[in-house]
């Protein structure tokens, strides 16, 4: 990654699953972010829970080994009745978070309902919608997606989002002192 208004860095998304895998890959050049692949880690024919873990690992390792993302953003399981699914989730999950830390990549995990409010301005938004706001606000336009692949997406572009804001502190006294100490984020 490179300092400046140039500086480009790659963004991997990952939504975990233990029966599809979504992931999604973002280029940001300068302030502009652009798709470069998005795709899923089909586990349905896989009927070994243990091998499902495996595979995770070694594809997003594979991922992270021939694109060099800069950051992970993956989502967190959100939190539902059914105890077991939620322990196979946790394990996706982990497998995807264990290749990124095998690489010494940062990881980044969003709330499933802070992406949603992050790309379309809804928590409740619909995979669907997520999917649709996505391809408008990255210009990309696929008839065959799968909403786990643009759900990855959508993390990395959250994760995106979320290191574009200035820090909040309590040192600014008003908007001229946040302008005058922040003259990089003043759009002229």
């Amino acid at each position: 990654m490179k300092n400046g208004d140039d500086a480009e860095r790659i963004i991997l998304g990952v939504d975990p699953g233990t029966t599809i895998t979504g992931f999604g890959l973002l280029m940001v050049t300068g302030r502009t972010p652009s798709v470069i692949t998005l795709g899923i880690i089909d586990l349905r024919k896989e009927s070994d829970h243990y091998r499902k873990i495996k595979i995770i690992f070694e594809e997003i390792l594979a991922l992270i080994d021939q694109y060099h993302p800069d950051d992970l953003a993956i989502e967190a399981p959100f939190y539902g009745k059914n105890v077991q699914s939620m322990l196979k989730l946790g394990r996706a999950q982990g497998a995807a978070i264990a290749a990124a830390l095998y690489r010494d990549l940062p990881v980044f995990e969003y709330a499933p309902r802070k992406i949603k409010m992050s790309i379309t301005g809804a928590g409740e938004a619909s995979k669907e919608q997520v999917a649709t706001m996505l391809m408008r606000i990255l210009g990309f336009k696929d008839d065959n997606f799968v909403l786990d692949a643009t759900d990855a997406l959508g993390a990395a572009l959250c994760h995106y989002y979320q290191g574009d804001r200035p820090a909040i502190t309590k040192e600014y006294r008003s908007w001229k002192d946040f302008m005058a100490k922040n003259p990089g984020k003043i759009k002229r």
